[in-house]
Parts: C-alpha cells; sequence; structure tokens
C-alpha cells in the first residue's frame, strides 16, 4: 500500500501528466524516491523550479481520497507495473501511469473494438451504432466507448442489451458519472464490463480532458468504428488518436446530405475502411485475433444471444470447426441439403454468426 500511496501522491502533484510522470521515473527512479528527492535534486534533472518544489513537497496524505474509494468492492487502482494493467495502452505514447477501474479488471485485455460518434446522431446512424454494437458484441469482441450522451451511450446501452461486454472510458474522476442521466448505465456497465479513468478521484468534467479520455479509448481497442460524425467532433479526435497509435480505423458511410455524416467521409477520403456490415470489420481483424475463440469461451454472452438459432442452425455451426471451411465439406460434415446449406449461411452471416473469406470459405465467429 506504500508503494501505491507513492504512486497516486505523484500523479496528483499539479503539472504532472503521463509524459512528465514517465520522465520522472526513467531520470530519478521510483516514485518514492523521487518524492523524497530534494527540489535541487528534481531540478537538476531537467525540471522547472516550480514543478520540482511541488514534487519535493508534496504531502501522502493528498491520496487519501483515492485510497478511501479504493476501499469499496469492484474499485481497483492499477499502476502501470500491475500485471493486469492493459498490455495495449503500453503500446501507445506516453500511457497513463496510473488506471482506476470500476468493475471487472479482467475484461480491460479482453479484444476490444471503440465505437464512437456524434452526441446528436440521425435516427439512421442511432440504428446503424445499435446493430453494429450488438452485432460485433455477440462475436465476442468488448465494445469500448466514452459514456457520452449519443452514439457512445447508444453503443454501450445496445451491447448490454445482447448480454456483451462492454467498456467505458471517462474523463471525470472514477467517483463521478457525466453526464449525470448515465448514472444508471455506468452500472450496469460495471457488472460485466468495467468504467476506466485516469483521473483521481474528485476530478470534475473539463473540456480539455474529453480529448486526453480519447487517447485511452483508441488505445484499449484492435480500432475504431465511427458511425456517424461531423467534421469537427471528438469522434474524429479517437480516430485520430487510433491512426497515430497504428490502430484500425472503420467508418459508415452516409448520406451526402446529411452534416453529421461528413466526418466519417473524411475518414474515408484519408484511408479510414468503408464498412457496410459487421462482417467486413470481423475480416479485417481476423488475422489479429481468434473470433471463433473469443469471450464466449469465457462465458460472457448470454443465451439471449443465440435464442434466433433453429435446431439445423446448430447443427451447420456444429459442424465447421474454428477453421475456415467451404460450403462442399459443411454439406458434407452436417448431412444438410446443399441449398439449405447456401440459404442458412447467408443467414448466419447476417446475424453474425459466421463470416465469409476473401478465398470463398466461411469461418465461424462465434459460439452456440
Amino acid at each position: 500500500m506504500e508503494e501505491l500511496t507513492d504512486w497516486l501522491t505523484l500523479w496528483r502533484v499539479p503539472g504532472i501528466g503521463p509524459v512528465r510522470f514517465q520522465t520522472l521515473i526513467e531520470r530519478l527512479g521510483p516514485p518514492e524516491e523521487i518524492l523524497n528527492a530534494p527540489a535541487g535534486q528534481i531540478s537538476a534533472a531537467g525540471f522547472p523550479p516550480g514543478l520540482a518544489s511541488a514534487v519535493a513537497g508534496a504531502d501522502r496524505r493528498c491520496c487519501e481520497p483515492d485510497l478511501d474509494w479504493l476501499d469499496k468492492p469492484d474499485h481497483e487502482i492499477l499502476t502501470i507495473r500491475d500485471p493486469r494493467y492493459p498490455s495495449p495502452l503500453k503500446e501507445i505514447s506516453h500511457p497513463p501511469p496510473i488506471l482506476f477501474v470500476t468493475g471487472q479488471c479482467d475484461c480491460l485485455n479482453d479484444p476490444q473494438l471503440a465505437i464512437v460518434g456524434s452526441r446528436n446522431p440521425s435516427p439512421g446512424g442511432a440504428r446503424n451504432t445499435r446493430e453494429f454494437a450488438g452485432e460485433l458484441a455477440c462475436t465476442g469482441l468488448t465494445i469500448t466507448s466514452g459514456l457520452a450522451r449519443g452514439v457512445d451511450g447508444i453503443a454501450h446501452e445496445a451491447v448490454l442489451n445482447r448480454g456483451g461486454v462492454t467498456i467505458a472510458v471517462t474523463a471525470t474522476g472514477p467517483d463521478r458519472v457525466y453526464p449525470a442521466r448515465h448514472r444508471e448505465l455506468a452500472h450496469r456497465i460495471a457488472g460485466d464490463g468495467a468504467i476506466v479513468t485516469e483521473f483521481p478521484v474528485g476530478t470534475p468534467p473539463r473540456a480539455d480532458r474529453f480529448p486526453q479520455r480519447n487517447r485511452l479509448i483508441s488505445g484499449l481497442c484492435l480500432g475504431t468504428l465511427v458511425t456517424e460524425a461531423a467534421r469537427r467532433s471528438g469522434a474524429l479526435i479517437t480516430a485520430r488518436h487510433a491512426l497515430e497509435q497504428g490502430r484500425e480505423v472503420f467508418a459508415i458511410p452516409g448520406s451526402i446530405h446529411n452534416t453529421v455524416a461528413r466526418g466519417c467521409h473524411s475518414l474515408i477520403r484519408q484511408g479510414a475502411m468503408l464498412v457496410e456490415s459487421a462482417s467486413d470489420i470481423l475480416r479485417e481483424l481476423a488475422g489479429q485475433i481468434d473470433l471463433g475463440t473469443c469471450a464466449p469461451s469465457a462465458g460472457r454472452i448470454s443465451t439471449r444471444a443465440r435464442a434466433d438459432l433453429s435446431p439445423d442452425d446448430i447443427k451447420l455451426l456444429s459442424s465447421m470447426g474454428h477453421d475456415p471451411v467451404s460450403v462442399e465439406d459443411i454439406v458434407e460434415s452436417s448431412g444438410l441439403t446443399p441449398e439449405s446449406v447456401s440459404s442458412m449461411l447467408i443467414m448466419l452471416e447476417l446475424k453474425g454468426y459466421v463470416g465469409l473469406g476473401s478465398n470463398g470459405a466461411y469461418h465461424r465467429l462465434r459460439s452456440h
């Protein structure tokens, strides 16, 4: 606990962000040694005198609110040296040294896709968000977003309604929910997923913190899907972070007359992948993860997600295994007629159970 107290104390020093925190450790050692160092030594290491004095004079009692928060059930504080700290975040430039997590820490290392977009989506944008989020969650992908109103909230809700797992990354302290209307939604998210922030207890919402939060949304994920966004929006900031982090960016096209579709069109012109279905995304990510053994093997997908399968559907899926397989092989192994298999595969692809590869072979996307 003393080590965690040192980390939290240093993190709370005004003027310390991820860059300076990391640089301090590289030049002066662990937080305990930094906090015990005289201001002159810190200044001599290349830091401004004002910051050096603030670090040397830091009071460890400042982090008592964080430790009190940690005492509550399902609350965790992870330093970057904690084995539970999400590996994808370690790969980005200047990752947060500390994460405050409400809910289930284990899902932070699951394969994730970010879904972001307008705070005021059109009816079509809202519908696309629900459909993509729900279908992708049923494949076993964890869906990550920012808990904001509009597309973020719609994506979280859609995943929960399909029995999937979702993560919310916030721009406030872990003791606050913003917007307040999403308090109940946040509680549901933390049930099987997690709410994550790098900001200490008591941090209020502030405009400049949301772009900072957005780099974590993209950093946790294999890729970012923008379902609808204006040309100037936080969603495009998240997409830009994703590109800088070497992650995939997907965008759904919209009407040329829809102002909140222009951000997606701009992304597509810049090289984002145009997607028309969840299968487009899954095919692109298939080389990075084994979708057949994703979250369903961990028992996270609700039985509600498989209520739309007939006995023949289950028979067909059981015959496929997890490797790509031709239609002819499916007919032979399942004992079903070629006509039945062909029509069933089309419906199963629409429901997100199977995907069609570029070589004409089908692969199973989720268990039944």
